[in-house]
């Protein structure tokens, strides 16, 4: 499932050439990715493209396209609709389709602002962060991916926070220092940084809008990385599964402690 890293490049690749453009024709193709009339949209002027958490928010005068890319979604623009293609938005500057082949993705139509989430890891601050640690008695893996904890954070981006921070998964975060707490948020905001700079991972199915796969999967060091020796210190990195998640990590730089 896309994560902060590739909604975040998704978003880059739509905002410049969807802003300001007016939306002629509309049409959802299953009424899986959406229950709402796509006639609503006809005529409106998208304001923005913006990203919030894992999940991207079209701004419309007067109404909001939330989109959710589920385990296969893809937003690509000025492409030909095919067999996958789910919506198609024409605007009086190109085409903008959404495919989704197991259809886990969905669009919706709202209003107002989405559901309150937990805030955003790159605007979260180090004392708001601290606090949201302290008052939650959890394992730190399984809180990372909490959206009500902060939105946006996936399996990938748990795992390699974690790694860079030295923090083994099952780690209390009510019991974490604030020296480490606050390592943890460096760890997360660098490698978040670092994963929208490289365009995010593709690891199945994630494709930018241009159809361009991210290259930070390249630079994993402990996710997808089973058996395989940590970039550290050489010993194999494991695999455990954590709240019905698989986890990776290095037994020797993640330690309990």
């Amino acid at each position: 499932m896309p994560e902060l890293p590739e909604a975040e490049t998704i978003v880059r690749s739509l905002r410049t050439p969807l802003t300001g453009r007016r939306i002629a024709s509309a049409e959802f193709l299953s009424r899986r990715v959406s229950r709402d009339s796509p006639e609503r949209l006809v005529g409106r002027t998208v304001a923005d493209v913006r990203r919030y958490g894992k999940q991207i928010v079209v701004a419309l005068d007067g109404l909001n396209v939330l989109v959710k890319l589920g385990m296969t979604g893809s937003l690509l623009w000025n492409s030909e609709p095919g067999p996958y293609t789910r919506a198609v938005i024409e605007s009086d500057g190109g085409r903008l389709c959404f495919d989704d082949i197991r259809q886990f993705g969905s669009l919706s139509l709202l209003d107002g602002e989405p559901d309150t989430l937990g805030p955003d890891p790159l605007e979260t601050g180090p004392e708001e962060f601290v606090a949201r640690l302290r008052s939650r008695d959890r394992a730190v893996k399984p809180l990372l991916l909490d959206q009500s904890f902060l939105r946006g954070i996936g399996n990938i981006s748990a795992d390699e926070a974690l790694f860079r921070a030295g923090l083994h998964p099952e780690a209390r975060a009510r019991r974490l220092t604030n020296e480490r707490a606050l390592e943890l948020r460096e760890a997360i905001v660098r490698l978040l940084t670092e994963a929208i700079e490289h365009r995010g991972s593709s690891i199945s199915d994630y494709v930018d809008a241009a159809g361009e796969k991210g290259g930070f999967q390249k630079l994993h060091r402990v996710y997808g990385r089973e058996g395989e020796p940590c970039v550290v210190c050489g010993s194999p990195v494991r695999r455990i599964v954590l709240a019905q998640r698989g986890t990776h990590f290095c037994p020797a730089c993640q330690r309990k402690r």
